[in-house]
């Protein structure tokens, strides 16, 4: 025992050569168990957390004299609530007097777990607990009072709702999940942690109602958490890359949420539901098409106002992605298909322009694209200033330059600004990226292009899937659901579970 505190003394005075070899030696130290020594307990937590160095790890030592014993406690106190450790640790382990009570009841905390091995125990201070290591005791008492700072809930940014509620999920996991639970009172909900990155020790909460849930679809999530090997993860955004199936798909696979109410709706259906610490969001899986397709306020609106938004949006989609390519098809091959009014009038304004109708798309659409980028990462004072004025000088001068002609100036702004309507920002990037895929097809063999691209594309998507989930369900492959897919139902003719997650209770209403 003495050789190794002089060992461990000698170990913090002198640096390793290598980082390999610090961590090899911090490896050895977490595996061995706690010993009956406090001295001894206390030199490996100083040299795993590099005390004196580390400056908010805080070592308090004390005298218990109802049991008469020497004990410490170890905790960050950036990250740990240190009233909570002065009022329900300290203060009652100083003011014992019982000489037979054990530690659980003397402390007036939550939670106490105890505590083998110095992995474990590094774990839990770094989780924000605090350790309490006893004199003559081979085992550590893992106190659970955390305080990470966040911050309050606000209301959702990128899902903004005329009615429904105004809550949002923000970067603390604990909070995210109370607000769950405030929609769904029920002791079938289980919250799991599964955890996904061997250094910074990330955890993944896994949510899901167990009465409702596919089991192999819920093991089969957690198999895939569980193979991940990575050193760190810090939010969803980085781990949706490690769970979804096609990564290089430009459609996505997982459906991203900051609100609450969304996420307790697809929980309410039997999806599973992902949250972590330093993610204002979560992640539904599985996800079809019509799960981005589709927006939190078209049930909260009445059915005809909602459908009436599903067709708009469904509209602008197309309109996004044809308009440009139908613009280039008309006026480079089909020009047989315009009116001779019309066609003389877009020949008139394209008389000096020196670009083929494809070049002036693309200019125009890339100019678009880069005023949208600009006016998103600039202050938001500024932001919706620099867009429209961008937009209007450019525009103007483009035309007067006779570099673009002012239909294309037309095509390209409907287009632009129907892509708006698409809501999801997964969705609405690969509705930007796929456009110009339309363009190109629609420059080289015109309509028939804009077709064949078309046609593979729904190929395509069919034969995609989400965690064994097809893309299209249940309108393609059909399966026995609500059949909220373009459009939706009355709420209360919506008897059915999605069909295609096989939940346990398929049925809704009897």
């Amino acid at each position: 025992m003495k050789s190794l505190l002089a060992m461990l003394s000698k170990q913090q005075k002198k640096k390793p050569s290598k980082d390999g070899e610090l961590a090899g030696e911090k490896t050895d130290l977490k595996n061995k168990g706690i010993s009956n020594d406090l001295q001894f307990n206390l030199e490996i937590i100083k040299n795993l957390f590099s005390i004196p160095d580390n400056k908010d790890v805080k070592v308090r030592e004390l005298t218990i004299e109802g049991l008469n014993r020497q004990a410490c406690i170890v905790f960050i106190s950036t990250i740990t609530d240190v009233k909570t450790i002065e009022e329900n640790i300290l203060k009652p382990l100083t003011e014992n007097t019982s000489k037979t009570k054990q530690i659980k009841d003397i402390v007036s905390i939550q939670t106490v777990h105890e505590v083998y091995i110095f992995k474990d125990a590094v774990q839990n201070i770094n989780k924000g607990n605090a350790l309490l290591i006893l004199e003559g005791d081979s085992v550590a008492y893992a106190m659970d009072c955390p305080n990470f700072q966040s911050r309050p809930i606000e209301k959702p940014e990128s899902e903004i709702l005329i009615r429904g509620p105004k809550e949002a999920f923000n970067e603390k996991a604990v909070v995210n999940i109370s607000l769950l639970r405030k929609k769904i009172k029920n002791e079938n909900l289980i919250v799991e942690s599964v955890e996904v990155a061997s250094r910074s020790h990330n955890e993944v909460y896994v949510l899901y109602i167990k009465s409702l849930a596919n089991e192999k679809l819920v093991s089969n999530i957690k198999k895939r958490l569980g193979a991940i090997e990575v050193n760190a993860i810090q939010n969803l955004s980085l781990l949706e890359e490690y769970i979804e199936e096609r990564s290089y798909s430009l459609f996505p696979s997982i459906l991203s949420s900051e609100r609450p109410d969304r996420a307790a709706s697809f929980l309410e259906d039997g999806y599973i539901v992902l949250l972590m610490e330093n993610s204002p969001d979560c992640l539904i899986l599985p996800a079809t098409f019509w799960s981005f397709f589709h927006s939190p306020e078209d049930h909260y609106l009445r059915f005809f106002y909602g459908n009436f938004t599903r067709a708009l949006r469904m509209f602008a989609l197309f309109i996004t992605l044809f308009t440009s390519a139908i613009y280039i098809a008309i006026t480079a091959y089909h020009a047989e298909m315009v009116p001779a009014d019309l066609l003389l009038a877009i020949a008139s304004t394209r008389e000096k322009v020196p670009f083929p109708a494809v070049i002036e798309i693309l200019i125009m659409e890339f100019a678009f694209e880069l005023i949208r980028e600009a006016g998103l990462r600039v202050p938001s004072p500024i932001g919706p200033t620099i867009g429209i004025v961008g937009a209007l000088i450019l525009g103007q001068a483009a035309v007067e330059a006779n570099i673009i002609s002012p239909i294309v100036i037309i095509v390209v702004a409907l287009s632009g600004l129907s892509s708006f309507a698409v809501s999801d920002i997964s969705l609405n990037f690969a509705v930007r990226l796929i456009r110009f895929f339309f363009i190109l097809s629609a420059a080289m063999m015109g309509i028939y292009g804009m077709t064949a691209f078309f046609v593979a594309g729904l190929f395509y998507m069919v034969s995609l899937k989400s965690f064994g989930v097809p893309y299209l369900a249940p309108m393609s492959p059909d399966f026995k659901s609500s059949n909220d897919t373009i459009f939706r139902r009355l709420t209360k003719n919506e008897k059915f579970r999605p069909g295609f997650l096989k939940p346990a209770d398929l049925q809704k209403k009897e």
